[in-house]
């Protein structure tokens, strides 16, 4: 069996964080025999981190990273990455809106491969929200080369893969980052449709307007991050 680490990004909420933890942890337990579940706080101040280090006193399997300002999701999705052991490694958020029992579709994964999720419709989302993605997709496929139906949702990757692409970004778009660079160096992206669920508590935070200022930001850095790269692995790749 391969073994995986959740990662589970949580800003103030309070209301769902042990549900999406424990939901997780019978997840992997169906799905494997060694998994880890690191919950990523990012200074929250609803009481969710101390929820989490209930779980972490309940559970061995449960790891809680605390940020101790805060820090935004590309912050979240990093510590997760640098926190994880095993082979599999996954992010998905404290809110709910991804069905973990999905994770089980794929147990394993070829080494060459990584899982890209996209949500069919976002019918939960605001029309901005929606407008806000669509418009990232695009740029994505024009500047980066990644043409995948949903970059920001739920995505499955090698956590070796992972620690040899010397991420650069610290904002949401690390996740392109990441994406144009092992599509780059050839791996294959499986893309799975994946249910968007609604949310039971709270609002949104992917849409901020300061999220949104540092996304539109960083795309430009990530042209220049994945033109250099291209340069120094094009040997590797021909």
């Amino acid at each position: 069996m391969q073994t995986w680490s959740v990662g589970i990004l949580c800003y103030n909420e309070v209301n769902t964080i042990e549900k999406v933890v424990m939901n997780t942890y019978r997840v992997l337990q169906q799905a494997t025999n060694t998994f880890e579940v690191i919950v990523v706080d990012d200074y929250s101040t609803d009481g969710s981190r101390e929820k989490a280090l209930e779980l972490q006193q309940k559970y061995p399997e449960v790891k809680v990273v605390l940020h101790e300002v805060n820090k935004g999701i590309g912050s979240g999705l990093r510590s997760v990455y640098s926190n994880a052991i095993y082979e599999n490694v996954t992010v998905t958020s404290g809110d709910g809106q991804f069905d973990v029992a999905e994770y089980l579709l794929f147990p394993e994964i070829d080494r060459n491969n990584f899982i890209s999720y996209y949500r069919r419709e976002n019918t939960t989302y605001s029309l901005f929200r929606n407008i806000l993605s669509l418009f990232n997709k695009e740029l994505n496929k024009i500047f980066i080369g990644i043409d995948l139906k949903d970059v920001n949702w739920t995505k499955v990757y090698k956590k070796a893969d992972v620690d040899k692409l010397d991420l650069q970004l610290t904002s949401s778009l690390v996740e392109s980052e990441i994406c144009a660079k092992l599509i780059y160096l050839g791996r294959k992206v499986i893309e799975v449709e994946s249910k968007c669920l609604p949310r039971t508590f709270g609002e949104s935070k992917g849409a901020s307007s300061a999220i949104v200022k540092q996304a539109i930001k960083d795309i430009w850095k990530l042209i220049l991050i994945m033109r250099k790269f291209r340069l120094k692995n094009k040997k590797q790749i021909t």
